[in-house]
């Protein structure tokens, strides 16, 4: 009898699921709140030690208490526009954890929707593509400072599903995250030598912090209206019968980040139920 639980016991050990990041050290930007905040928190969960980097300083402590802080996780403010922030924050981890295997390029902005082009506001395209771009483009710079002399590690952006399919987002972000994926494109080329990945995910659409502070003021804080656009977005879905939510896109980077994607580069996943695939114009009509 005792054989047979211990045999039982063993069969379901094999079943838990392994700490595929053990002994990795990450670096997300982004990481207070929305998709970062859950990517932080499964890479924690998969064991390894990372550095939160945000603007939002009380959220982005907060997160990192609650996965009981030194000697695992750290936080630093860091705006990912400002290129010395940015030199600021890799330099920290390095010194904090001793290296930097898995850098996420994930903080961002989207502007509100503007119906009409003759209307917009260009300081806020400038704003959207210097967060949304520039900062990618300097994680990824500051990051290859530190993976070419090992000749290893993996850089993912978080992209949008709006670099495949058009008509869905502002034009300041639509703009920013075509950019995103043509910077993993070429960035993935230029460091294949090194062994180093380069990788981006573009989910569909979220009720996130990020999303709903694009909302117009008098709705922002709508919680019907909230739920409402939560509803629309599950309505006007690809793929139904499955809720999309924040776990899903960090699963798709702990993916790219583990070394069961240790020969994907170059790679734009889509985490879109097939939406970016569907002529939805085609199909409404049938």
């Amino acid at each position: 009898m005792s054989s047979t639980k211990t045999t039982i016991s063993s069969n379901a050990a094999s079943l838990l699921p392994s700490q595929r990041l053990l002994g990795k050290v990450a670096l997300v930007t982004g990481g207070a709140s929305g998709i970062g905040e859950a990517i932080v928190r499964l890479f924690h969960k998969h064991g390894a030690k990372v550095c939160i980097v945000d603007v939002q300083d009380k959220l982005g402590q907060q997160v990192c208490q609650s996965l009981g802080g030194e000697p695992n996780t750290a936080y630093l403010h860091c705006d990912v526009s400002i290129e010395d922030d940015i030199r600021r924050a890799v330099d920290f981890t390095v010194d904090k954890f001793t290296t930097l295997d898995i850098m996420v390029n994930n903080a961002g902005v989207i502007e509100q929707l503007t119906p009409d082009i003759c209307d917009f506001d260009l300081s806020m395209f400038d704003k959207t593509v210097r967060i949304n771009a520039k900062g990618v483009f300097i994680g990824m710079k500051h990051a290859a400072r530190i993976m070419i002399p090992l000749n290893k590690g993996t850089i993912i952006s978080t992209c949008s599903m709006v670099s495949a399919i058009a008509g869905v987002s502002p034009h300041a972000y639509a703009a920013s995250k075509h950019a995103v994926l043509g910077l993993t494109k070429n960035v993935a080329a230029e460091l294949g030598k090194h062994g180093i990945r380069v990788n981006c995910v573009s989910p569909y659409a979220l009720m996130t912090p990020m999303s709903q502070n694009s909302l117009p003021e008098e709705v922002r804080n709508d919680e019907m209206f909230i739920a409402g656009s939560n509803d629309f977005i599950r309505k006007v879905a690809n793929l139904q019968g499955v809720d999309f939510t924040v776990d899903d896109v960090a699963n798709a980077v702990l993916f790219l980040a583990s070394d069961e994607a240790k020969y994907v580069s170059g790679v734009n996943l889509m985490i879109d139920g097939g939406f970016s695939s569907v002529n939805h114009s085609f199909s409404s009509n049938l």
